[in-house]
């Protein structure tokens, strides 16, 4: 195998952008703080609130249908529940996008009712899930129900399980300083001085430390690793890695390696946690896919798997088919990753002070109180070349304010309504206000701040922005409005702001979607839908498929805007795709003979059967 480009250990370059942007934009300051108060006080619910957590469950209803010890359990939980640092470590998509990991499913603790098992049917289980889209709400929801077929029968959801029960430190303030002994031995961490400085290249090992320099070891691994010797750093790591390729395979031993390598794995994590997820009874044997190329399954000692590993190397990772696969519960993303923040500070992309509170006292206690992600900076000046000298333009007062007189702009206006060409400063508020042209780097910087402050939910920040003198006219690369990425944020102080500042609600991205649509499409909730069309919004739209309003709240099952589809169908009976009518009719039967079915087979959720596809950069879709 050819050796890695990377440093020892170290994220991808690609891998590090991405990771930055997630730690800067997904868990704001302000989110942390607010969350951390209401925590403080005794109160989960606000907590919750603060974080962008919705609550579907009743804890006090869970005494009667399983027993009070469990209610007293859960409540207990609750009162250290930190949903803020829950975020902060939760799957991310990436490849160019940040948002959180679609339709998820995160345990996080399981009740056993009298005593009995914490696994298996009818046992309660807390957990949070995501939304269904890439590009939807960052809202979580937070559940305590058994995972049996009477919770999933009809769902549609196609969800991606991740068991955390063996993971508190991620959520339960009570187990936070645990973060560091997963990642390391107390005297130092991996790639790191005992001081909390990172290492240099020129002081990683160079030969096997030895079984006493624990960090040592973990390095030695990733040293092999990088010059390509990915069976000898497993088999550092406590690893047995099998690459025997099963008959009738399409894959092989060195495509195996490749994608392993790609993806990040980290081998010197997987032992102790599949160890700790074999203790929290989630099994010894669990499923990996990297990418299509390279399905593993990893055993601990005493599992049906045939032939046994070498009792010196007491975990075998093997390559697998598909059929193999089923049944065999997913491992975790958390038990072969790196943790993003060490990385970033190994490679000094971001200071301790920028990291979560928690996480920062977890893994550096010495290095001082940590205040989180920065906030929204001002927009500052940013210089264009127009007509042959250079001007400064800046966003202020909610325009892009450019140094020409009103005749001047009136001249170009009319300029560009005749078809002509504008250039200098009008060219860039041309590109500012449509989307589409070339904007000075500052500019283009401020235009995706903003933006990926309002994907992540940041609606503080975007308001913070708007009051610093942002103009919010402001479009992206797709043409969207910041009415358009209304369903990711609070719209109640946003929506009046914007619509006040003359942005059109019937103005359409790209595809062709205006606010309305894109609320409807995106999971905006019913308060925003209804916000939308009290404020004017046309119902008689379609978007890019010729579906209406009516047709896209069937196809996506939106049973909270009923009344969107009775008013399209009342005033609109005829607007909309025939094909899809018909289509729909189709799915409906369809489901109703699977639901028939699960109701007589039942569906367990034993084994967590999902669609094959790659753990690393899976970006599956449901439908909450």
């Amino acid at each position: 195998m050819s050796p890695d480009l990377r440093a020892p250990g170290a994220l991808s370059p690609e891998a590090a952008g991405s990771w930055l942007r997630v730690r800067r934009y997904a868990v704001p300051a302000w989110m942390i703080e607010r969350a951390t108060r209401h925590r403080l006080a005794g109160d989960w619910r606000a907590a919750c609130a603060a974080a962008s957590v919705e609550i579907g469950f009743d804890p006090a209803a869970l005494g009667s249908r399983h027993g009070a010890a469990v209610a007293d359990a859960v409540t207990e939980d609750l009162r250290h529940f930190a949903p803020d640092l829950l975020r902060w470590h939760l799957p991310r998509v990436h490849g160019g996008r940040t948002t959180l990991a679609p339709s998820r499913r995160v345990l996080l603790a399981s009740y056993a009712p009298d005593g009995g098992p914490r696994r298996g049917r009818g046992v309660p289980v807390l957990h949070v899930t995501t939304f269904g889209m890439v590009d939807g709400p960052q809202r979580l929801r937070l559940q305590c129900a058994p995972l049996s077929p009477d919770h999933t029968v009809g769902s549609r959801i196609d969800w991606t399980t991740e068991d955390w029960t063996a993971a508190r430190h991620f959520w339960d303030v009570r187990r936070t300083a645990e973060l560091r002994s997963r990642y390391g031995p107390a005297d130092r961490l991996p790639f790191f001085r005992p001081d909390g400085t990172p290492l240099g290249d020129g002081e990683l090992p160079t030969a096997d430390p030895g079984p006493a320099d624990a960090a040592g070891r973990v390095e030695w691994a990733a040293v092999l690793a990088a010059r390509g010797d990915f069976i000898e750093a497993f088999a550092a790591s406590g690893t047995a890695l099998d690459l025997e390729v099963p008959e009738r395979s399409v894959n092989s031993p060195e495509r195996a390696l490749a994608a392993l390598a790609a993806s990040g794995t980290d081998p010197a994590r997987l032992l102790s946690e599949v160890r700790l997820l074999a203790a929290a009874g989630a099994g010894k044997r669990f499923r990996y896919v990297p990418d299509w190329r390279c399905r593993v399954i990893l055993e601990l000692p005493g599992t049906p798997a045939g032939q046994g590993p070498d009792p010196a190397l007491p975990l075998r990772v093997r390559l697998a088919e598909p059929d193999q696969l089923r049944g065999v519960p997913r491992l975790p993303e958390y038990a072969w990753h790196p943790l993003p923040d060490l990385q970033l500070l190994r490679t000094g992309r971001i200071a301790p002070s920028a990291l979560h509170p928690l996480v920062t006292a977890a893994l550096f206690p010495g290095s001082g109180p940590a205040q989180g992600p920065p906030g929204p900076a001002a927009p500052q000046p940013v210089r264009v070349r127009c007509t042959g000298v250079w001007h400064e333009v800046r966003s202020r007062g909610g325009v892009l304010d450019v140094p020409h007189t009103a005749q001047e702009q009136q001249r170009e206006s009319a300029l560009r309504a005749f078809g002509g060409t504008v250039s200098g400063c009008f060219a860039v508020r041309e590109a500012w206000t449509s989307g589409q042209g070339r904007l000075p780097r500052a500019l283009r910087a401020e235009r995706r701040d903003l933006f990926l402050r309002a994907e992540h939910g940041d609606a503080p920040g975007v308001l913070h922005l708007l009051d610093a003198g942002v103009d919010p006219h402001v479009r992206d690369g797709k043409g969207r409005t910041l009415l358009h990425l209304l369903p990711q944020l609070e719209h109640e102080e946003l929506l009046p702001r914007l619509l006040a500042a003359g942005l059109g609600l019937e103005t359409e991205d790209v595809a062709g979607r205006t606010a309305l649509l894109a609320a409807v499409r995106d999971g905006g909730t019913a308060g925003l839908v209804r916000a939308l069309i009290d404020a004017g919004a046309r119902l008689d739209v379609t978007d890019e498929a010729e579906m209406s309003l009516s047709q896209l709240v069937r196809r996506f099952r939106r049973t909270d805007l009923t009344f969107v589809r009775e008013l399209v169908d009342e005033r609109y009976p005829d607007i909309g795709a025939d094909y899809f009518d018909e289509y729909m009719e189709w799915r409906d039967e369809e489901e109703a003979g699977e639901e028939r079915q699960d109701a007589y087979e039942g569906d367990p959720l034993d084994g967590d059967e999902e669609s094959e596809g790659s753990d690393g950069e899976r970006e599956g879709a449901g439908d909450r």
